[in-house]
This record gives structure tokens, sequence and C-alpha cells, in this order.
């Protein structure tokens, strides 16, 4: 039976390896914490915040992410694809999220707002209506995805095959058009 913590604000606290496991974190707030060392077994948070916490490369698997915001946190090189899938719901706010991986989750609707995605996996994901505002999207990889009503229209740095990934109804900038035209060796001025 896991631990059970609710509404509780946790501050500038670097958390060992084991340190999270088997606990359910409700309602909770984490400010300027790090989870990078962490292994992550068999926890989850519900509708919980972290704001300026560090989890570059932390192992989240076995963890439930059910409501969850993360505000100007640095996410590099994590792989949500490991993740709990069941009520898997993130929003992403000012967050670097560069080189992890989102492979075939379903992500219907998240909101990346700022966000540095840097070769960031999205292959085979569901990314029905995600919004993507303001985001880097560079190498960022969409094969086999479904961007059906995705808004990418103030991301930038993009390159979407519209043969390998759906998007029907997904909105783009003028500006944008040259990442979805990549391939075809079409100069746009």
């Amino acid at each position: 039976m896991p631990e059970y913590f609710l509404d509780i604000e946790y501050n500038n606290h670097t958390y060992g390896v084991d340190e999270v496991n088997f606990k359910e974190f409700e309602c909770c707030t984490f400010n300027n914490c790090t989870f990078s060392a962490c292994n992550f077994m068999d926890v989850t948070f519900i509708d919980c915040v972290f704001n300026d916490c560090i989890f570059s490369e932390g192992r989240i698997n076995h963890v439930a992410l059910r409501t969850v915001t993360f505000n100007r946190c640095k996410i590099k090189e994590v792989n949500f694809a490991m993740c709990n899938k069941l009520i898997f719901e993130v929003r992403f706010n000012d967050c670097i999220l560069d080189f992890s991986k989102f492979y075939t989750l379903k992500i219907k609707g998240t909101p990346f707002i700022n966000c540095s995605l840097i070769a960031v996996d999205f292959m085979a994901a569901d990314l029905t209506e995600t919004l993507f505002d303001n985001c880097d999207l560079y190498r960022s990889e969409f094969a086999k995805a479904i961007a059906n009503k995705a808004n990418f229209r103030t991301s930038y740095n993009y390159t979407i095959d519209p043969k390998t990934t759906k998007l029907k109804k997904a909105i783009f900038s003028v500006e944008g058009l040259k990442g979805l035209l990549y391939k075809h060796d079409i100069i746009i001025k």
C-alpha cells in the first residue's frame, strides 16, 4: 500500500534515488525541487503542480501523472512513454523538454506553451487537438503521429512530413509552411 500525501507544499528539496518510491501525492505543490536522481517506482501524482523543478534524465518508469502541471521545469531526456498510461494528463508551461520521449502516448489536447521541444520523440503519439504555443520543435520527430486539429500556428523550427503524420485540420502559420514542404525541395520566400 503506497504512502499517501495530500495538499502539501515542498520547497527546495533534492530527492534521493528511492525517496519518492511507493508514494501517492495529491494536490501537492513542488517548488525548486530536483528529481534527477529518482528512479520513480510506483509513484502517483494527482492534481499536482511542479514549479521550477528539475527532472532531467530522471527515470520515470511506473509513474502516474494525472492532471499534473509543469511550470518552468527542466525535463530533458525524460522518457514519458514509460509512464502509467491510465489517465495520463499533463500540461507544460515555459519548460525545457529537449530530447524527451512521448512515443506512442495519447496526449490529446495537451498544452505545450513556450516550451523548448528540441529533438523530442512524438512518434506514433496521439497529438489530437494538442496546442504547441510558441514552441521550438527543432528536429522533433512526428512520424506515424496523429496530429489532427493540433495547433502549430505560433511554433517554429518543425519539420513534419504530411505523408507520415495525420494532420487533418491541423493549424499552421504561413511562415511555418516550409516545415511541411521541406521534403519537396521547394524554396519559399
